[in-house]
């Protein structure tokens, strides 16, 4: 039989576990942004549900950025792209345009098109920001790229560092391939003078 000591504890135990409960959904809740992405040449949408980014390795100025951008009115993303071992979740825009680049990261034009069946699907974005984690990628590791029209998985096969006026890493391929470039050295202070390359081919 329970004392009125005994129910008061158990009381005080299912409120605190009511309000942890409640933190908890706060959390999630404000740590979840909602998109729809657009196939600009189907007009096909999707929503999709990612996380928000971890800022705490960003750049001071880029964290304003970024929020900034959220605020303006412009194009939808045209896929994400998520790295589960990085816990990166991130839109990826049409173009490399500065809006683009503090929002997300963006699909360098000329290059491969998100849903092409082959060739090179370039993917920029800022080292001091969204991709501050991906000095930590390891060759083997999957990237998944999510577009209104499926998804599909990519599996790291280099890292290398080039100088920034090499392009020939942005050169046509025969197979799925991503490049992922980003600035090098990752905590260099003004404009770096290297680019950090990673490769990474489409699974069958």
């Amino acid at each position: 039989m329970l004392t009125k000591r005994g129910v008061k504890r158990i009381s005080g135990l299912l409120a605190l576990l009511l309000a942890s409960f409640n933190i908890q959904a706060e959390t999630s809740s404000e740590r979840t942004m909602t998109f729809w992405i657009e196939d600009p040449y189907t007009r096909t949408y999707k929503e999709a549900v990612i996380s928000e980014p971890d800022k705490s390795l960003w750049n001071a100025k880029r964290i304003n950025d970024y929020q900034e951008s959220l605020m303006i009115d412009a194009d939808p993303p045209v896929g994400i792209m998520k790295i589960e071992d990085l816990n990166i979740e991130i839109p990826i825009y049409n173009g490399t345009e500065e809006l683009n680049l503090n929002r997300g990261v963006g699909r360098i034009k000329g290059m491969a098109r998100m849903n092409d069946d082959s060739g090179n699907l370039g993917i920029a974005g800022h080292r001091d920001g969204i991709f501050r984690s991906l000095k930590d990628i390891q060759v083997g590791d999957d990237i998944e790229v999510l577009t209104p029209l499926g998804t599909e998985t990519y599996a790291v096969s280099s890292i290398t560092i080039v100088p920034k006026d090499d392009i020939s890493v942005l050169s046509p391929t025969t197979e799925r391939t991503m490049t992922i470039v980003t600035c090098y050295p990752f905590y260099h202070v003004g404009n770096a003078p290297k680019r950090y390359i990673v490769k990474a081919t489409a699974m069958k």
